[in-house]
């Protein structure tokens, strides 16, 4: 099956949205129930995984900035940028994966595979997402109290391009949860082969991030995926 190939470990819900049509096509009645119990008794239910590193230093001396979100939801594309630092692995050993994600639509904005997470790793991330920008509406970026987002280095590249920081308050994670969902949702449905080299796994997490933005629909956009949304913000900025 072409959509598990490539997205190994999608959420049933979502498999059949895709698969809806095929299935109208091939005249084959199986609703949205049928498929959770076929996947069932074959034993092809995704079961989640459950694992921890820590990469968050917020013990630091640098200036740390408010909680600009607190009640807030964005309203459309590229209102707010969330970011955070997650690890996978490979043969070789540890490293890290630097995301920056639209709040709105969900799009993996910009990403960096590193061997560490020094803040000059970081920034890439965050220039990728820069130039992915469709528009020049005010930006805030959003992110926990890391040190590599306190950093001089981060905060002058944010300054760079007139966006606005915000951090979470102390140590709730959840102030900062859909960037660490979308981590979650990299690392269980699509980083699920161990890779050799930490070569391979920069082209795994490439092909996965592309997969993940034009093919993966996301229940809170209506099924739609993130670039759907997010070029539907380009459109928007052109006829504005």
């Amino acid at each position: 099956m072409d959509i598990r190939r490539f997205m190994p470990r999608l959420g049933t819900r979502k498999l059949y949205f895709l698969l809806k049509d095929k299935l109208k096509e091939r005249d084959i009645k199986l609703g949205r129930d049928g498929l959770f119990r076929y996947l069932r008794e074959e034993g092809l239910l995704v079961k989640p995984k459950r694992s921890y590193t820590k990469t968050t230093d917020s013990k630091h001396w640098m200036k740390k900035y408010p909680n600009l979100l607190i009640g807030h939801q964005p309203t459309r594309s590229e209102e707010v940028f969330v970011s955070d630092i997650t690890y996978v692995e490979s043969d070789e050993g540890v490293h890290y994966l630097s995301l920056v994600t639209d709040a709105f639509n969900r799009k993996i904005m910009g990403y960096k595979l590193s061997h560490d997470m020094k803040a000059d790793n970081v920034v890439k991330a965050l220039k990728k997402a820069v130039q992915s920008r469709k528009t020049t509406k005010p930006l805030t970026h959003h992110s926990d109290r890391g040190s590599q987002y306190c950093s001089a280095l981060y905060q002058k590249e944010l300054q760079r391009n007139k966006i606005r920081p915000s951090m979470t308050d102390g140590y709730d994670c959840y102030q900062n949860a859909l960037a660490e969902r979308v981590n979650g949702i990299l690392k269980q449905e699509f980083l699920v082969e161990r890779c050799r080299t930490f070569k391979d796994l920069e082209r795994h997490v490439s092909e996965s991030i592309d997969i993940y933005n034009r093919y993966r629909p996301h229940l809170s956009l209506n099924m739609k995926t993130p670039e759907e949304v997010h070029e539907k913000a380009s459109m928007e900025s052109i006829l504005a």
